[in-house]
């Protein structure tokens, strides 16, 4: 008897479905597409109807044999990629080359790797979702006409090899926006007060200043804050209210893609791409014990909290058994929906409750576990019981100055017991007071601030900001992240996002020429039309035509202008060639900006220009005797004999701290992975392997007496220095300074 066959897109996860299906089934993976617009040309007819021209991708041809013959034996065939757009492409290219082999097609999808699931999934397949075909295929050709039409006008005004992505170029404008708002940012001062009041019987009160004549405390300058704190200290204070309430607190929802990406960057410190590998690997099908390989989370790209109905009755169970009947809500838990979530999958979750993670640790990688325990947490939360608090709310009133203040105490933990946990709590409350009680005002305190600049995004935040504005999908957060990373056009220091030149200078020419195609609100249309086209209201013709419409005209404008274009993206200098006596002048290249001769390409001097945010480099060239200088490539930063090209000598970016380890003669020098990400390693590479990701402070910890520290930055702490060897924190050098003043 022939037996069926199931085609995925991983080896791994077809290795857990042949253990669910048994022996009648065959399963075999396709490792993804198998077919893609060609890489050398557009392969889209623009003038019909937008007709894509879909090759085999290089190296699968093996692949689509193999599938083929496989099928022509097989009794049905299951097409079973991931549930998603992106998967639907991927069945339905396999079903075009298969369909000769073997008429008997089924689209089975799984959200889940489990054996009900699974079986369940293979009862009830049907037929490729051809809208979700035509929303695949529509986004592939927006992106290739961006990314085939735009790109070589930055290849003629910048340098060749730039590329113009339709929504990393979205998220660019937005980091280069913020950047801007931090370069004209001027801090503004002001003031905020807290005193500090006696009851008669006992205990102090410190309460915030609220409201100055029932309006809110806005003070600016030294002199007002002075006068404010005078009149406060002439005044006499009695209790206006004092309230004790309870509050209740509620879970978070599960996880979707966005919040796992945002709490894993945030909790664990794991990328956006790192975060996505490993959840598939969890997806998939991990080996636990005799369960033999299993999956034990549900699919990874989705914007819906929905859970199943099944999986809430599990937790509920598992909820019961680990901590009691009082942590399992009454009623069914239900989470707000997204006015933007498609809501086709459910949200990311456990697929078996009832494994915690102390449970399976054993069998998981570091990170796998790290990522499981994250996110079966955050569910087993979001069907919890909300945490209670006791609340106590003071108002003290005197004249004209309201002062405030609020304490809370957990009473019942709730689902903090599982994430979240350290609640915060402000004491056991004020001291017994009476409304209308006479207060003593024993200290009055001023104290100045500035405000602060936005802070620059991080993974986290910018997957977030992306969100907000329906600026990509689940799948795609982490590849534009990634993909701009890797083009130099945003830099991460302090794990932090900073436009580079490059990236300056491209989303300069993209806002300018191509104002509405690279806009916020303009690519979240675009978001939404791609979803009318999967819920079958639009045709995808049609918004491809009406894209590239005003997109044809915008290219033809850019076109006339290059020369222009061009020439704002060089600055002038004062000096001329020193082999021909043209006019040098400043250009961008790959590895940032350089002093070129205006000459070119008849005359091809260049040379680098000077990095003004290094430090001094006072040191002399081994080889020759003459200075070095900072140089930049595309490695990151080093330092070379001036007399380069004739003396070739360089060395890595020295950092000044000393290698630590016994007996090793080497420096701590800058270095840069092939990412881009700088670390610091041993100058005496490979002979000593000390390295770190954190940027060393030639300071001695004076707890361990470790030669030097690193510089760290965290939400709780903010900047701060940190010792590597016994984690001894101590404030950042600015700060010691300004103490030390």
């Amino acid at each position: 008897m022939a037996k069926n066959l199931v085609i995925v897109e991983s080896p791994t996860k077809s290795k857990t479905l042949k253990k669910f299906l048994g022996k009648d089934y065959e399963v075999i993976a396709s490792g993804g597409h198998i077919k893609d617009l060609p890489v050398k040309t557009l392969g889209v007819d623009v003038d019909n109807n937008f007709e894509p021209e879909y090759v085999t991708i290089r190296g699968k041809a093996k692949i689509i044999k193999s599938l083929k013959d496989a099928a022509k034996v097989s009794a049905k065939v299951y097409i079973a990629p991931d549930p998603d757009r992106e998967g639907e492409a991927i069945a339905f290219h396999i079903a075009e080359e298969i369909s000769k082999s073997n008429k008997k097609l089924y689209r089975a999808a799984f959200n889940e790797i489990t054996k009900n699931a699974v079986v369940e999934a293979i009862k009830n397949a049907g037929e490729i979702d051809q809208n979700k075909v035509y929303a695949q295929q529509a986004r592939r050709i927006l992106d290739r006409l961006v990314g085939y039409k735009i790109s070589p006008i930055l290849w003629k005004t910048v340098f060749r090899g730039l590329s113009a992505g339709r929504v990393q170029s979205v998220a660019l404008k937005i980091i280069c926006d913020r950047e801007a708002e931090i370069d004209k940012f001027v801090p503004q001062e002001y003031w905020t007060f807290e005193a500090d009041f006696k009851a008669k019987k006992s205990g102090i009160l410190s309460l915030k200043l609220s409201k100055i004549d029932a309006e809110k405390v806005e003070i600016s300058s030294e002199k007002e804050a002075k006068k404010i704190k005078s009149g406060i200290e002439s005044e006499s204070f009695a209790v206006k209210s004092h309230v004790k309430s309870k509050m209740k607190k509620s879970p978070m929802p599960p996880f979707i893609t966005s919040s796992l990406q945002q709490d894993s960057f945030n909790k664990l410190r794991m990328s956006n791409k790192a975060t996505m590998v490993v959840a598939q690997q969890l997806y998939e099908g991990v080996e636990v014990g005799t369960e033999g390989q299993i999956g034990l989370i549900t699919y990874m790209r989705t914007d819906s909290t929905r859970v199943a109905g099944e999986a809430s009755a599990a937790a509920r169970k598992t909820i019961k058994k680990l901590f009691g009947d009082e942590y399992i809500p009454d009623g069914e838990v239900k989470h707000k929906k997204s006015s933007k979530a498609q809501d086709a999958h459910e949200a990311i979750r456990p697929t078996y409750p009832e494994l915690t993670p102390d449970e399976i640790k054993k069998y998981l990688t570091k990170d796998q576990m790290r990522l499981y325990d994250l996110i079966w947490r955050r569910f087993m939360a979001s069907q919890m019981s909300p945490a209670e608090f006791d609340v106590d709310t003071v108002e003290v009133e005197g004249g004209r100055y309201l002062f405030k203040g609020a304490k809370q105490k957990m009473t019942f933990d709730g689902f903090t017991r599982v994430y979240n946990g350290k609640e915060e709590e402000n004491g056991k409350g004020f001291p017994t007071i009476k409304t209308g009680e006479k207060l003593n005002l024993e200290e009055v305190r001023a104290d100045q601030h500035f405000t602060e600049p936005p802070a620059r995004f991080n993974a986290g935040s910018l997957v977030k900001e992306l969100e907000q504005k329906g600026i990509g999908r689940p799948s795609t957060y982490a590849q534009i992240i990634s993909v701009l990373l890797d083009r130099k056009y945003i830099s991460a220091d302090k794990r932090r996002f900073q436009p580079t030149d490059i990236g300056k200078t491209v989303n300069r020419i993209l806002i300018s020429y191509f104002t509405d195609i690279f806009s916020e609100e303009f690519t979240a249309h675009m978001e939404e039309e791609l979803d009318k086209i999967e819920d079958g209201s639009y045709n995808w013709v049609d918004v491809l035509r009406n894209f590239y419409g005003p997109m044809k005209l915008d290219l033809d404008k850019a076109e006339a202008l290059k020369d222009k274009i061009k020439e704002q993206t060089e600055e002038k200098t004062d000096e001329n060639c020193d082999k021909c006596g043209k006019p040098m002048i400043i250009k961008l290249g790959r590895n940032g900006k350089f002093i070129a001769c205006s000459g070119y390409p008849d005359c091809k001097n260049t040379r680098s220009v000077e990095d003004e945010d290094a430090p001094q480099i006072d040191d002399i060239c081994p080889t020759c005797g003459s200075p070095m200088q900072v140089r930049r490539s595309r490695f990151g930063r080093y330092i070379a004999c001036v007399k380069y090209p004739e003396c070739k000598t360089t060395k890595s970016f020295p950092t000044g701290v000393k290698c630590p380890e016994t007996g090793c003669p080497g420096d701590i020098v800058e270095r840069t992975s092939r990412r881009g990400k700088v670390f610091f390693s041993c100058s005496e590479y490979p002979k000593c392997e000390h390295s770190t990701w954190y940027r060393p402070v030639n300071i001695a910890c004076d707890s361990c007496g470790n030669p030097y520290m690193v510089e760290k930055s965290t939400k709780t702490r903010g900047d701060h220095l940190a010792c590597l060897k016994c984690k001894a924190i101590r404030e950042s050098q600015t700060e010691e300074a300004l103490a030390a003043d």
